[in-house]
């Protein structure tokens, strides 16, 4: 494939990774996740103040890299966010995964580049969280990027991308505790590729001349990147430590997952086939499949007339075809393998966590797509796997469309997990509407009355009052005299039932499934409402 077709055909796919991940991007209600991050960011973008966290959050890559997005579309406070503009961020780095796959060109070829880049940019797990404002997708925009500049390091090393492997390793730590994961399965990959590396028609396969300055450069690089983050640009240089002490937590975290504790074979499962009750089914083994054939792939004896053209440039490491070749599929494949059973082993699991795994499996399925066509001789027999892979890539896509514009917050979608109910919205809705009926409008008091698990995302929505206090049990709260609004979960709800009596009217809208919120109005407001026309 010639330089012009490629670059054509890689903004083709470029054009459609956009048109799945920047649409509609505030129709999904806010997930409790999205909204503890955007509470969080708000006060960074209203006080100019972070504090990393050690308990909750992850890292502050996410925060810090939303206030240019913000401040283009002239957000100054948290009352004035929306949706699409968190989401937004997410969905440009999601793309830009996209762009960082050019950074393979040599080590897996322009046919199985476009390939990663048409199933990373269909998948329906790739588009989902790619809308969805956590930090997942930035921590794989990083990974790919760490990837793809240890590569090129690995090609060429040079002071340069030695500093651009740092700063992405950098950027990865600053981003998800569970990149001590990546950075083990990486180095894991390495000796396992450097074990297994065939033969050359002039020997063994050279290995990367990579100085050790080139890795002092990169560790220097990983640190400051890191310490500029946790540090809140210098503010606090306890927060680089606190990095550190947060994953005694995490590590608890993780193997005492709970209700988060689902089957070893989870994530593949998921992958391969979903189907809830009477929903759709759901699957992505069309990457699954064509990864296995990459990855088998790997171990592919080259064509040896490929061998004799490049056997007199084989002392210039990862500088030919064949070096690139013997190498670089194989430490995919082992990182890939690596990275997939540490997540799956670990017993903390949730749909998101498996995109930094997925990755590989997608390059994978990109070289096993480019592997299959350069492997079928007959016209025809190519024909017929353009067409049949031409059918998956649609499946693909419109599961995307499906998940993303239709089944965005139903549990019937894999990808939708503690979803909040878009019924919520109704909740939302009506506290607006009754705040526009009272004296004191947005400064009425609000009192929250739920368990951790059942106040978000109120905050997010109630994120313009000035008045609303949040406790996790009734008695703590003081007071419900006079309080226009309350809002309770079911079991506290049922303790102040009583004590509210007949003095306020009682509506009922669900959180996410199974999980209700009642919402009590003070009747003798209720009663003026009635009066004024119930608009």
């Amino acid at each position: 494939m010639n330089k012009t077709a490629f670059r054509g055909l890689f903004l083709l796919v470029l054009a459609g990774t956009l048109l799945l991940r920047l649409p509609r991007l505030g129709l999904r209600p806010m997930h409790h996740d999205e909204a503890n991050q955007a509470v969080k960011f708000g006060t960074l973008l209203e006080k100019g103040e972070y504090r990393y966290d050690k308990t909750e959050h992850h890292g502050p890559s996410l925060y810090y890299l939303t206030l240019p997005v913000a401040w283009a579309f002239s957000k100054q406070t948290l009352a004035s966010l929306d949706e699409t503009t968190l989401r937004l961020v997410p969905a440009i780095f999601g793309a830009g995964i996209i762009l960082l796959l050019l950074f393979f060109g040599d080590g897996m070829g322009r046919p199985a580049v476009l390939f990663s880049g048409l199933l990373a940019a269909l998948s329906p797990a790739m588009t989902y969280f790619s809308r969805f404002y956590i930090q997942e997708t930035l921590f794989v925009f990083f990974i790919v990027g760490f990837l793809g500049s240890l590569w090129r390091l690995a090609e060429h090393p040079s002071t340069g991308r030695a500093l651009a492997s740092g700063f992405f390793a950098g950027m990865m730590y600053a981003t998800k505790e569970t990149s001590i994961i990546i950075f083990a399965a990486v180095g894991g990959a390495i000796v396992l590729t450097i074990i297994f590396r065939k033969k050359t028609i002039s020997g063994r396969l050279p290995l990367p001349k990579i100085r050790m300055i080139h890795i002092l450069w990169g560790l220097a690089a990983a640190a400051v990147t890191a310490f500029i983050f946790f540090s809140s640009f210098f503010k606090n240089p306890k927060g680089i430590l606190d990095s550190m002490i947060a994953f005694k937590g995490y590590f608890e975290k993780g193997g005492s997952a709970g209700f988060h504790a689902p089957p070893l074979l989870y994530y593949l499962t998921l992958l391969a086939y979903s189907k809830s009750g009477a929903g759709p089914a759901w699957s992505e083994a069309l990457i699954l499949g064509l990864a296995i054939v990459g990855g088998a792939a790997a171990f592919q004896k080259k064509d040896r007339r490929l061998l004799k053209a490049n056997a007199g440039r084989a002392e210039k490491p990862f500088s030919s075809a064949t070096s690139a070749e013997n190498f670089f599929p194989k430490f995919i494949f082992f990182f890939t393998v690596l990275a997939t059973a540490a997540f799956s082993i670990i017993p903390y699991k949730t749909p998101w966590n498996l995109l930094p795994f997925y990755i590989g499996i997608i390059l994978l399925a990109g070289m096993g797509a480019a592997f299959i066509f350069q492997s079928l001789r007959k016209d025809y027999l190519k024909v017929i796997a353009g067409l049949l892979l031409a059918a998956g890539l649609f499946h693909l896509g419109w599961q995307s469309c499906r998940a993303n514009f239709q089944f965005y917050a139903d549990r019937r979608n894999p990808y939708a997990y503690a979803e909040t109910s878009p019924d919520f919205l109704q909740l939302a809705k009506r506290i607006d509407r009754l705040a526009a009926l009272h004296p004191e409008g947005r400064h009425m008091l609000i009192k929250v009355v739920c368990g951790l698990h059942q106040t978000w995302p109120l905050p997010w929505y109630l994120r313009s009052f000035d008045r609303v206090g949040y406790w996790q049990d009734w008695p703590t709260a003081g007071g419900f005299e006079r309080v226009p609004l309350i809002i309770a979960d079911e079991d506290q709800a049922e303790n102040l039932g009583p004590l509210l009596q007949d003095k306020y009217q009682a509506e009922y809208y669900g959180l996410r499934p199974d999980v209700l919120l009642v919402l009590f109005i003070d009747r003798g407001f209720w009663e003026k409402y009635l009066l004024d026309g119930k608009k």
